[in-house]
């Protein structure tokens, strides 16, 4: 019989719906290393780069916050220790696993969801701050995520995002993307046998729009005031953007701007 061979991750990613499956299985798989390989992939920083995002929202005693994309936690976990009313949401059920296993599920509640970036299931309106750590990129269509922030977005309310940026210098995007190449390599090979476990992260970047376009995006989602923050030199960005309109009450007041 003749040998199956797996599609490239090029071809995997050609199309949106392909993107979705290999995306889904890709963090299923890698669930259980997520939180060392995002540190080694950020030279150690990328927490510090979390609890950045969570100090800009400026977050009032109950307020409600989402944290979509939000992995094993850590800006969720932050939401809350600053007084939040946390939903994080999900795609892959084992990071929210390992999520209700961390130390601060003993004394931080959060409300677990999987679900899809694509087609949240929250009313409109729902959250006056909505926050994601690499989840834009990750998305198989960015515009319609990016839509659906809005619609469960309140009035006045804020998206924080956290991700890779795609650098506009071609000489500086080269050695970023062949750095991520070659060690996301050496590291797939070593935890999964499979070199494109982690080759996937310079893939997607070079498919990404970059910090710019996306707030290009938002501004056509309905944000307003959408505004990127260099993060490591311009190699990672948080954009900060609102919804316009006016937050009510205590709980719903304006997060902080970037």
């Amino acid at each position: 019989m003749p040998t199956r061979t797996r599609p490239s991750l090029r071809h995997a990613l050609s199309t949106p719906e392909n993107k979705h499956t290999y995306v889904r299985r890709l963090f299923s798989v890698i669930a259980p290393r997520y939180d060392l390989i995002t540190v080694l992939l950020s030279y150690g920083q990328d927490r510090r780069w979390k609890r950045r995002l969570v100090s800009m929202a400026r977050i009032q005693p109950g307020m409600p916050a989402l944290d979509l994309a939000c992995g094993t936690g850590d800006i969720a976990f932050g939401l809350a220790a600053a007084g939040a009313r946390v939903t994080g949401l999900d795609i892959t059920t084992g990071m929210l696993h390992l999520a209700r296993r961390r130390p601060e599920a003993a004394y931080l509640h959060l409300r677990l969801v999987a679900g899809d970036m694509t087609a949240l299931p929250f009313p409109d309106a729902s959250f006056p701050l909505v926050t994601m750590g690499y989840g834009l990129r990750n998305v198989p269509d960015l515009p319609g995520a990016l839509a659906e922030i809005h619609r469960v977005l309140a009035p006045g309310g804020q998206m924080l995002s956290l991700d890779f940026n795609r650098p506009r210098n071609r000489a500086v995007r080269s050695v970023y993307l062949a750095y991520l190449t070659l060690v996301g390599s050496a590291l797939g090979v070593i935890l999964h046998r499979d070199p494109d476990t982690y080759r996937y992260i310079p893939e997607s970047i070079r498919r990404y729009p970059g910090a710019e376009a996306v707030c290009t995006l938002a501004g056509a989602a309905g944000f307003t005031q959408c505004r990127w923050g260099r993060v490591l030199g311009g190699l990672m960005a948080i954009h900060s953007c609102n919804k316009a309109g006016e937050l009510d009450g205590a709980a719903g007041q304006r997060p902080g701007t970037a």
